[in-house]
């Protein structure tokens, strides 16, 4: 057996418990698929956590469901205890374990050597712990006041431990996401709301089967391409040997490269939970209505890829983890009555960054950059919006997709280096522009005020 294993493993260039934990996430979609025959709710939940143990544990051995069971318990003492602090008691408690887990497993250079281990189970299995215990304490609150997400998210009573233990360990989003919300989970298995025997649900064979060939795509692309990328030139002297523009291009086929990675393993991801019948959203307003997956979607690849301005990724990346950082980190730095600005955004990709794997100087730089570029792009879209010349305004477009190609690739190096040392070499190495140009765009917005325009449905909700 483990011949094969180092054969298959060789074959695909994946180290043995890479290898095993693909094994293990693929078969998330024909468990999940058992589950839509698993009749009453009580039964569900104990199946979806039993199986999110099984395959976590062939995936990374027992001690991956002790560390689980730590930011659970952790969570579920909190709301028992103490209903009033428990949201904050456990946003605290289970990023503090998580930061832990990365430090002590130094699980960013493991993945950068071939390796795996549990705490990116850990990182999605923090949100769910956390949202859980923030919506159970907005249940202590009058609706007064509750933005949308809290009115729809909070629950006025306690998950018994099962249906807790069966949303956290859900194995269709348990390895790579997508989170989702204690409230539809429970919906799903009790077969209420959109569920319920009296509405109409879909099939789920199309969508499951579109999101599979959208996986075998992305991975066969990246296996191509990445040999071609090596990360490990931005040190090397013959890199500081290239042109500007050269550099600059091969810092855009590492992030476009990398990129693929992701999109194969959230495909995975879309799959299972469109199978269970958990990613099933609603219908569309066109006629005839379609159904829609976005509970199961976590990133759309044209979005990101051709993305017109930074402002839109967090909408087209990592969506389901960019909607909750909006609803348990950004809108509630807001004041009542003030508008959110920078601090708000900066806020949030630092925790964004801190639940990356801890405090990696690559992350933090990555999403400090990241900040930084929506504030940038935020003030081409104003100059944009202000201008009545279509010919400007389309300059102004074409401006916003070209800063954001430009300064994504060159900031998400950091992202997949980890280290200073390598960050500051490829940055430095193309005189630092992708950071240079958002700060000047920002400032020259202090100069340059173009009266506000009325803003769209779409903007504000970016």
């Amino acid at each position: 057996m483990d011949l094969d294993m180092e054969s298959m493993a060789s074959a695909i260039g994946v180290s043995i418990p890479v290898l095993r934990f693909l094994l293990c996430f693929v078969a998330t979609i024909p468990v999940s698929f058992l589950g839509r025959f698993i009749p009453g709710a009580c039964a569900r939940h104990v199946y979806s956590a039993f199986t999110g143990a099984c395959l976590s544990y062939l995936s990374f051995g027992f001690s991956s469901n002790l560390h689980f069971l730590v930011p659970m318990l952790l969570g579920y003492a909190a709301m028992v205890l103490y209903r009033p602090r428990c949201g904050v008691i456990t946003f605290f408690l289970g990023f503090g374990y998580l930061i832990g887990c990365h430090v002590y497993y130094m699980s960013g250079d493991a993945w950068k050597e071939g390796g795996i281990d549990a705490t990116g189970a850990l990182m999605v299995l923090t949100l769910k712990v956390i949202s859980c215990a923030i919506n159970y304490n907005d249940g202590l609150l009058k609706e007064d006041g509750l933005r949308e997400a809290q009115k729809n998210n909070r629950l006025l009573k306690l998950p018994s431990l099962i249906e807790y233990f069966g949303y956290c360990l859900c194995c269709g989003s348990h390895f790579a996401g997508p989170v989702y919300e204690m409230k539809d989970y429970l919906e799903w298995t009790e077969r209420k709301g959109i569920w319920a025997k009296s509405e109409k649900v879909p099939s789920p064979y199309g969508a499951t089967l579109r999101a599979l060939m959208q996986a075998a795509f992305c991975m066969g692309l990246y296996v191509y391409l990445a040999p071609h990328f090596p990360l490990t030139i931005f040190t090397d002297p013959i890199y500081q040997q290239w042109g500007f523009w050269k550099r600059l291009g091969y810092q855009y086929m590492c992030g476009f490269t990398a990129r693929w990675k992701y999109y194969f393993i959230w495909s995975i991801s879309e799959a299972a939970v469109i199978i269970s019948g958990l990613g099933f959203s609603g219908w569309t307003e066109s006629s005839p209505p379609k159904p829609k997956w976005d509970r199961a979607k976590n990133v759309d690849i044209l979005g990101v890829e051709l993305a017109k301005s930074s402002v839109t990724l967090p909408l087209v990346w990592n969506i389901q983890v960019s909607t909750w950082l909006r609803y348990y980190v950004y809108e509630r730095l807001i004041q009542n009555g003030k508008k959110p600005g920078f601090f708000q955004l900066l806020a949030t990709q630092t925790v964004s960054a801190v639940w990356h794997w801890g405090l990696y100087p690559g992350y933090i730089i990555f999403f400090i950059q990241s900040a930084v570029m929506i504030a940038g792009s935020r003030v081409l879209y104003r100059w944009q919006q202000a201008t009545s010349n279509s010919l400007i305004k389309k300059m102004f477009v074409f401006m916003n997709f070209a800063y954001t190609l430009l300064v994504l690739n060159y900031s998400c190096v950091g992202f997949m280096v980890l280290s200073l040392r390598e960050t500051l070499a490829s940055y430095g190495s193309v005189c630092y522009i992708g950071t240079i140009l958002p700060i000047v765009l920002i400032l020259l917005s202090y100069i340059i005020k173009p009266a506000k325009p009325v803003r769209s449905k779409a903007w504000k909700e970016e």
